[in-house]
C-alpha cells in the first residue's frame, strides 16, 4: 500500500518595501489621488499601503507670522509602499511586487514608469527610506514629525545679534538646529569665543 504524499509548499516571505514612480511634471498630487481611489475600488489595499508625495513643510515668517508651507523635494516622483515578496535570484536577494498591483500603478494616467531596471521596480533600500520619510517629517513608522523651520542662515556666516544682553555682537554659525529653530554663535564671552545660543530670529545678516 502507498502511503499519500504530503506536499510541501515553499514557505513566501513578504516585506513591506517602497518603491519610487516618476510622474509628468506637476502631476505629482493627481497621480496620487487616482492611485488611491484606484487601489481602493480595486482591492487591493493588502498590497498597496502608503502613497506620498515627497514633500516637507517648512515654517516661513509671512507678515510676522510663521506659517506652515509646503516645499517638493522631488519633482516628479511620487512614494509606494507596496508588499513584495522577497526571493533570491542570479543576482543575489531581489523583491518581486505583485504583478496586478503593477498593472494598476503602472497604467495610471501621468505615471511614466517605476524606478528601477527596465520594466522591473527596485525597492528604496530600508536606510534610503527611513532617510527619506525623515526629510518630509514622517518616520519609518508613519507618524509624523515637526515641521521643520526654514532657517535663511548657514554655517560659517557671520551675523549680528539683536536684542538682548549680546545686542550689536557679530559672531559666526557654528551650528544651526533646523528642528527647534535655534543657533549657535561665536561670540566673546569674557574675552574668549563662546558659542552662544540663541533663537534664529534673534539675528540678522550683516550688509557689507
Amino acid at each position: 500500500m502507498t502511503g499519500a504524499k504530503e506536499k510541501v509548499e515553499d514557505e513566501v516571505a513578504y516585506e513591506k518595501k517602497w518603491y519610487i514612480i516618476h510622474t509628468y511634471s506637476g502631476y505629482e498630487k493627481k497621480v496620487a489621488a487616482d492611485l488611491e481611489k484606484r487601489i481602493e475600488s480595486l482591492d487591493l489595499t493588502d498590497r498597496v499601503f502608503r502613497i506620498l508625495v515627497p514633500e516637507e513643510e517648512v515654517l516661513e515668517e509671512k507678515r510676522g507670522k510663521m506659517v506652515k508651507v509646503p516645499r517638493k523635494l522631488f519633482p516628479s516622483y511620487v512614494m509606494i509602499e507596496m508588499l513584495s515578496v522577497r526571493e533570491e535570484n542570479e543576482l543575489g536577494l531581489g523583491y518581486r511586487v505583485d504583478s496586478d498591483a503593477w498593472y494598476v500603478i503602472r497604467n495610471t494616467n501621468g505615471v511614466t514608469g517605476f524606478v528601477g531596471v527596465g520594466s522591473d521596480p527596485i525597492p528604496l533600500s530600508d536606510k534610503e527610506a527611513a532617510d527619506l520619510l525623515s526629510k518630509i517629517g514622517i518616520d519609518i513608522d508613519g507618524e509624523e514629525k515637526p515641521p521643520r523651520l526654514d532657517i535663511n542662515f548657514k554655517v560659517g556666516e557671520v551675523v549680528a545679534v539683536k536684542g538682548g544682553s549680546f545686542d550689536g555682537q557679530q559672531g559666526e554659525i557654528s551650528e544651526i538646529d533646523h528642528e527647534h529653530g535655534k543657533i549657535k554663535v561665536m561670540l566673546e564671552v569674557l574675552g574668549r569665543l563662546t558659542p552662544v545660543e540663541v533663537e534664529h530670529t534673534e539675528i540678522e545678516k550683516i550688509d557689507y
